[in-house]
């Protein structure tokens, strides 16, 4: 960045923090020039019209940091972190822990086959959830449930009683050919059913077209300045979906959606693919979760509300400028050595922006 743009950015934020007339990381900025009085020597008159305008792209990055215990680490300085976007260092313009940024949350429920049995309590500690995280006055929530298709059972609100009903109305989708009653009288989370009755039946799951339609058309664009989180609720075992992995990673990534992912499902039919949860969450800087039993669901639950209120955010304007779409990796390292051991998690990396984008 050349000295004259660090200008024009530094009194820029000099004039938000007098004025407050500027959002934060808000770096496009017009500047009317006056003509002087007085004469000058310069040939060519400005024209008292003419703006200058700075249109760069900054980018936001949300991130976790958790000791060797995996406990959360809160005091965190900029001096401490250092940020990459395709291996190349970057000037950092804000860091500051966040806490009360509202959050947009989509709750994801796997309703097929291998979930009947312990959907009862995922749906319990889902609502457990919504009703010690949800701010009414700044977050928002909305529910879908799938099988091979994805179902809206609530769109995007505030209002804890329509997320509570919503909830209570999931139900497990019996698929084609199922006998029924052949897997309801297993143990509890994780332990196989007394009846084989069912054993050929084949559920249908589309877990990465779900998660692809909810980014692009729930969540949709980021805007500024919002924490926005996929919580999974699913097995892992994607048997129909048109897109990929790949995909699904995309379009959250795009959506600026931490993906969390809760590993249940049961051993009669495959039992957890972690490998792809971790993957699925992993890559959107989110964390994978695979609780035995009632207990250890609430306590994933509890563990991604930590996360959610211990985060902090990087703001930085990239070396590279160009509008191309290219996706670039982020890096973020620790640059103490007293700190070293420390882990953090966050999103690999975003697509830039297009030429048509504003």
């Amino acid at each position: 960045m050349t000295n004259f743009r660090k200008g024009i950015l530094l009194l820029v934020m000099l004039a938000a923090v007098a004025f407050a007339a500027v959002r934060p990381f808000e770096s496009s900025v017009t500047n009317a020039q006056q003509t002087s009085t007085a004469p000058t020597p310069t040939p060519t008159p400005i024209d008292d019209e003419e703006v200058i305008k700075i249109d760069t792209e900054v980018v936001n990055v949300l991130f976790t940091a958790q000791d060797k215990s995996r406990r959360m680490v809160t005091d965190l300085k900029q001096s401490e972190v250092q940020i990459l976007e395709n291996g190349q260092v970057q000037e950092i313009m804000a860091f500051a822990k966040q806490v009360d940024l509202p959050m947009s949350l989509a709750i994801l429920i796997d309703t097929s086959l291998s979930q009947e049995r312990t959907l009862p309590e995922e749906k319990a500690a889902a609502i457990s959830f919504l009703e010690s995280v949800i701010r009414p006055a700044k977050d928002e929530v909305a529910v879908v449930t799938f099988t091979g298709e994805s179902t809206l059972e609530q769109g995007m609100t505030n209002n804890i009683t329509r997320l509570r009903r919503a909830i209570d109305r999931v139900q497990f989708v019996a698929p084609s050919g199922y006998l029924g009653g052949g897997v309801a009288t297993g143990g509890g989370m994780g332990t196989p059913p007394i009846s084989g009755d069912n054993q050929s039946v084949t559920a249908s799951t589309a877990i990465w077209d779900s998660i692809w339609v909810t980014s692009d058309e729930i969540l949709g664009p980021a805007p500024e300045r919002t924490r926005r989180a996929i919580i999974l609720l699913s097995d892992g075992v994607d048997t129909s979906s048109k897109k990929k992995l790949d995909d699904a990673v995309r379009a959250a990534n795009k959506a600026e959606a931490i993906i969390y992912s809760i590993g249940i499902g049961d051993n009669f039919y495959g039992g957890v693919d972690r490998g792809a949860l971790n993957k699925i969450s992993e890559r959107t800087g989110g964390r994978a979760y695979f609780p035995r039993d009632e207990k250890e669901l609430r306590d994933a639950f509890r563990q991604i509300e930590e996360d959610m209120r211990s985060q902090y955010l990087i703001a930085y304007e990239p070396v590279n400028q160009k509008r191309d779409g290219s996706y670039r990796t982020i890096t973020i390292n620790i640059t103490s050595p007293q700190r070293e051991k420390i882990k953090l998690t966050h999103r690999q990396g975003y697509f830039a922006q297009t030429s048509n984008q504003k």
